[in-house]
């Protein structure tokens, strides 16, 4: 999975973390048994500091258990919260007028991927998934377009969705999912007419308001499930983040089938 901020995510975790860690000791040192007179005295914040101090480095199993014990909560409010999220926001998700739809229109299982034309792991993956999706015959595949990856990702995913009005998403969709290398903004422009797309219509299309408010709208959807990364798929009620195998995807939308008969 394709995921920048991953490093900035973990520097604030520890944070968190490590203020959560000091937190209980502190709790652990100022519950204990102690007099009237010793409460006072532990009122010196100097005082505190160095017991807290004293009691991690004689006990770091405590704070390694208060970590695990509060990450395993964070993971399950934070699934808890993308289980709601995807029934709250189910009709925007599979049923948005606006986003790109390929297979069977009225397929008995929806798949959902969020993806950047230029991650590598979508890439690695988009052919194959459309001729199974397609060779099933009875997969509908919603496309939600969440450029992370630069003004490049954006240009792109502008195009995919203008080529809409041209009746050319599927084939520019492809064509830049199958290009080898950097995409750039003039590769965009070049495989658009590749594939007998009108360019410099399509570039007016890519103005129109419609489009932004389409890619703001799949970027906030994204950010309310908890999706840090590309590609990230949604199989009837579950979220899957990351690249998997075509054979792996088939095994999800058998068990969505089961689910919904």
């Amino acid at each position: 999975m394709m995921d920048l901020s991953a490093a900035v995510r973990g520097r604030t975790q520890m944070t968190k973390l490590q203020l959560l860690a000091a937190a209980l000791l502190t709790g652990i040192v100022l519950a204990g048994p102690a007099t009237a007179q010793q409460n006072e005295t532990l009122t010196d914040q100097a005082k505190i500091e160095q017991i807290v101090h004293d009691y991690l480095l004689a006990h770091p199993e405590v704070v390694v258990q208060a970590i695990e014990t509060y990450q395993a909560q964070q993971d399950k409010q934070a699934a808890a919260k993308q289980v709601q999220t995807l029934a709250d926001r189910r009709e925007e998700l599979i049923h948005a007028p606006d986003s790109p739809v390929l297979g069977n229109p009225t397929g008995d299982v929806t798949v959902v991927e969020f993806f950047d034309y230029r991650c590598p792991y979508c890439k690695s993956v988009a052919k194959s998934f459309i001729e199974m999706f397609e060779g099933d015959g009875n997969v509908r595949v919603v496309f939600k377009e969440f450029p992370i990856l630069g003004a490049e990702s954006e240009f792109a995913a502008k195009a995919a969705l203008a080529a809409q009005k041209q009746g050319k998403y599927r084939a520019l969709h492809l064509a830049l999912m199958t290009f080898k290398g950097q995409l750039t903004v003039d590769d965009v422009r070049r495989l658009a007419g590749d594939v007998g797309i009108d360019v410099a219509q399509l570039e007016r299309d890519m103005q129109s308001p419609d489009i932004a408010a389409t890619i703001n709208r799949d970027y906030s959807l994204a950010q309310e499930l908890g999706i840090k990364g590309t590609p990230a798929f949604i199989v009837g009620n579950e979220l899957i983040p990351g690249a998997i195998s075509a054979e792996e995807m088939q095994k999800k939308i058998a068990a969505a089938r089961k689910t919904q008969g």
